[in-house]
């Protein structure tokens, strides 16, 4: 026959079981939110960042040009020589130009290591997501299940059991059907 059970506390059993509901119900969306994110810096970088810089290339590559025009136009103009302004428009345009040639540079490179850095990442909380909706989910069933067969066997009242001091109570034998045990007499 089984041993006797050792549960001391249902209540510490429902207690984890009350923590384990909690922290799926947290968990999940905080993993759905992270994946979200994840999601979302992709298509900052991949496209509204990307686009942002060409087109500031392609402000900045036309004001370039009209302070190089600028620059060129003085230094034709028999009547007076470049002016410094001139230059260091051009110089400032030139230099904004590269800042901004440099920054899609560095989005592109970004947007290619994107996925190479943050995939292995991704997968791992997508396993925790699986664990969180599959298995948690099954764990809390298992203890509601634990919880209510522990219950209805506390429940059970144990049969008694004979003691070696006690003498036996001497039971009628058994009786066939339609033959009436005779009583005795003490």
């Amino acid at each position: 026959m089984a041993e006797k059970a050792e549960v001391r506390s249902l209540e510490a059993i429902e207690a984890f079981r009350s923590r384990l509901i909690v922290y799926v119900s947290q968990a999940r969306p905080a993993l759905e939110e992270a994946s979200a994110e994840v999601t979302r810096v992709r298509s900052w970088l991949e496209g509204e960042q990307r686009a942002h810089w060409e087109n500031q290339i392609r402000r900045r590559t036309k004001e370039l040009d009209q302070a190089r025009q600028a620059l060129f136009s003085g230094r034709l103009g028999m009547l007076r020589r470049e002016g410094s302004a001139e230059q260091l428009a051009f110089h400032r345009a030139k230099r904004e130009l590269e800042e901004a040639e440099g920054k899609l540079r560095a989005v592109k490179r970004w947007a290619r290591e994107f996925e190479n850095r943050v995939q292995p990442l991704l997968k791992q909380t997508e396993k925790l997501h699986t664990v969180l909706a599959h298995d948690m989910v099954n764990a809390v069933g298992y203890l509601t299940q634990a919880i209510n067969t522990l219950a209805a066997y506390a429940e059970t009242t144990p049969a008694p059991v004979e003691n070696a001091t006690q003498r036996p109570v001497a039971e009628p034998p058994p009786t066939s059907p339609g033959v009436v045990p005779e009583k005795r007499q003490p």
